[in-house]
């Protein structure tokens, strides 16, 4: 066996995903979280089989809680025994059995991830950041209509639409950092944006969308020690402080956001902003220096923004969260946080490809990966070497056709720095501006919120 050959048989940290499963799993508790309340008869059905069974269920494609009664009771799979119960009995544990297993999975599934995927982490994007994360939202599919209760429901109505999720997720490990399930879809994302970001790492980098635009929200990051990357929204006044570079419309410069009294932020900012044929672009930042952050690198830098919008298609189309089991909150947390688990797994699965073949991850297809690495593993097969030594032949490994962000050149021989005793704080004043008020809704997490707790 040639030593490339060797590499990847020893390094392979994913050829094996229910094994790794497995381990995790039984790492969590290996009999009942729920102590057996009263006087009854003791329950059949073990919580590691029944939780096991959902995150195996998502892992294999299965679309319904039926399939996971079929899993425990028919087929059983791994080491399990065949647990003849009845589908309502599974499908009353699942209402009932909340979802702190697989929340607690999660975290010991992406904690151990991080650590192995060290090696094939992407230090080079923005190397002075202590991490680069990207924050967005997005709205579960509604609610299909043969579930009993909702075939009554007319168009439109709220009920058909289960909520959304906000999440941070990781640029450098391709890995969800921390999610938060709001039960109300028309909830706005940025109501959650601060206490997703504030445990995050000192220094860390924010790549955020006009969604999250706002002068409070910019300035308590820059109070929290964090960098961050956004569009600027149209019509939002400033005054420029300090011009680094201009050339017609191509110009970086320190700016303060808010020309007026009655809304402005705290501290300054900079604006960079070009034209590529038709388009015209406009960032803004709180790196000031253009030799830490260039023009060109801010421009790649919020390109990554879409690599959050790519996993979230993941998790939605290829792991088949658009197909929700139940119309309870508590059944969705529970397919939700199982399918956020194989997702950790998968986006694992494609950087070690990506490392061991030497191409960027994006030249690794997720699709591919997510069709057929677990029937590879179920027939004993090693994918991770099929895929690194075979992959270029059957498409798993292509070039990315994602567009490259293009910028005019600037030589930063001409940049002019900034004066020493540029004053950069001023006081804020944010306007009160009138939201469509968010209707309360009955909470849905293990923590009485209606927000996942801190996934630390």
């Amino acid at each position: 066996m040639n030593s490339n050959a060797q590499q990847i048989k020893t390094n392979n940290l994913a050829r094996d995903i229910e094994a790794f499963l497995q381990k995790a799993l039984e790492s969590v508790e290996n009999e009942d979280i729920e102590p057996q309340k009263g006087v009854g008869r003791k329950k059949i059905l073990p919580s590691l089989v029944l939780w096991s069974g959902v995150v195996v269920a998502v892992l294999r494609g299965f679309k319904s809680q039926l399939d996971v009664w079929r899993l425990v009771s028919w087929t059983g799979f791994w080491h399990h025994p065949q647990y003849r119960v009845s589908d309502q009995a599974v499908y009353n544990r699942l209402e009932a059995g909340g979802s702190d297993y697989l929340y607690d999975l999660f975290c010991r599934v992406r904690d151990g991830l991080k650590e192995k995927l060290a090696a094939y982490a992407q230090t080079q994007i923005a190397p002075f950041a202590t991490g680069v994360y990207a924050i967005d939202g997005s709205t579960l599919d509604k609610v299909a209509r043969h579930l009993p209760k909702l075939r009554e429901v007319p168009d439109g109505d709220s009920r058909l639409l289960p909520g959304k999720l906000v999440g941070l997720f990781d640029i450098r490990l391709q890995q969800w950092v921390e999610m938060m399930y709001l039960s109300n879809p028309n909830q706005n994302d940025r109501t959650v944006a601060l206490e997703l970001a504030q445990n995050l790492p000192k220094g860390s980098l924010i790549l955020a969308d006009l969604g999250f635009f706002g002068f409070k929200w910019f300035d308590q990051l820059t109070d929290y020690n964090m960098w961050w990357v956004s569009r600027l929204r149209n019509k939002t006044t400033y005054e420029v402080i300090h011009t680094f570079y201009q050339d017609g419309d191509l110009f970086d410069g320190v700016v303060w956001l808010g020309k007026y009294r009655a809304d402005r932020a705290a501290h300054a900012v900079r604006l960079v902003t070009f034209t590529i044929g038709r388009t015209h672009f406009r960032y803004i930042t709180n790196v000031l220096d253009p030799q830490r952050l260039s023009l060109h690198e801010i421009a790649v830098l919020y390109a990554r923004r879409w690599d959050i919008e790519l996993a979230f298609k993941m998790i939605k189309r290829h792991l088949n969260l658009h197909i929700l089991w139940s119309a309870k909150s508590e059944i969705i947390l529970q397919q939700v946080w199982s399918v956020l688990i194989i997702a950790q797994i998968l986006h694992a699965f494609q950087m070690e490809v990506a490392g061991l073949a030497q191409v960027d991850p994006f030249d690794v297809s997720l699709d591919l990966i997510t069709r057929y690495v677990p029937r590879l593993v179920a027939e004993g097969k090693n994918p991770v070497q099929m895929i690194v030594e075979g992959g270029r032949d059957f498409g798993f490994i292509r070039p990315s056709r994602r567009i490259r962000p293009k910028t005019p050149p600037v030589n930063l021989r001409d940049i002019v720095p900034l004066p020493p005793d540029t004053v950069l704080v001023r006081k804020p004043r944010y306007a009160q501006r009138r939201c469509k008020p968010v209707v309360p809704v009955p909470a849905t997490s293990p923590k009485g919120i209606n927000w996942f707790p801190w996934l630390c």
